[in-house]
């Protein structure tokens, strides 16, 4: 069983979500929404995202981590 990145920079998991037809709806603070269709999920703009947000981000865009390891 794969585990999830440790510690993942935010840059990253944006450009992965891009990679799956997410776009940058607008920046917020330190947060970014991204958007696609119905679908919105806020990422926080941190230059580490700890497991649990991640696993929260995850969920919420209903991506396997396989998926996601794939557009890394």
């Amino acid at each position: 069983m794969n585990r999830l990145p440790r510690d993942l920079p935010a840059k990253k998991i944006i450009s992965a979500l891009e990679g799956a037809g997410f776009t940058v709806d607008r920046v917020t603070g330190s947060h970014y929404i991204l958007i696609k269709g119905k679908q919105r999920v806020i990422v926080p703009y941190h230059k580490s995202v700890k497991v649990g947000t991640l696993k929260a981000i995850l969920n919420q865009v209903e991506m396997s981590l396989e998926d996601f390891q794939k557009l890394l």
